[in-house]
């Protein structure tokens, strides 16, 4: 009987081990789509500002962001396909 109980234990560790590996995933991605709407909003705002007014800071700071999207991008691609394979 010792057995089957140490076993039930490590199932049940591995069980909350697991709801909580998955739970950080959602929260990480939460997290990550929210900085990709921060970023994509910054990037509207000075694209529109270098568009309608000419600002080349603006466009300078566009372009910042589009580089910083591209990676965040990148970012969810990858914790996208992780989670679909769970």
């Amino acid at each position: 009987m010792g057995i089957f109980m140490e076993l039930s234990f490590k199932v049940e560790y591995y069980f909350i081990f697991a709801c909580l590996i998955n739970l950080l995933n959602k929260n990480n991605m939460k997290e990550l789509v929210e900085n990709i709407n921060e970023t994509f909003e910054a990037f509207k705002t000075d694209a529109d500002a270098q568009l309608e007014s000419g600002n080349k800071a603006a466009g300078t700071r566009a372009r910042k962001s589009s580089l910083a999207l591209e990676k965040l991008l990148k970012e969810f691609r990858k914790e996208s396909v992780a989670a679909s394979k769970k």
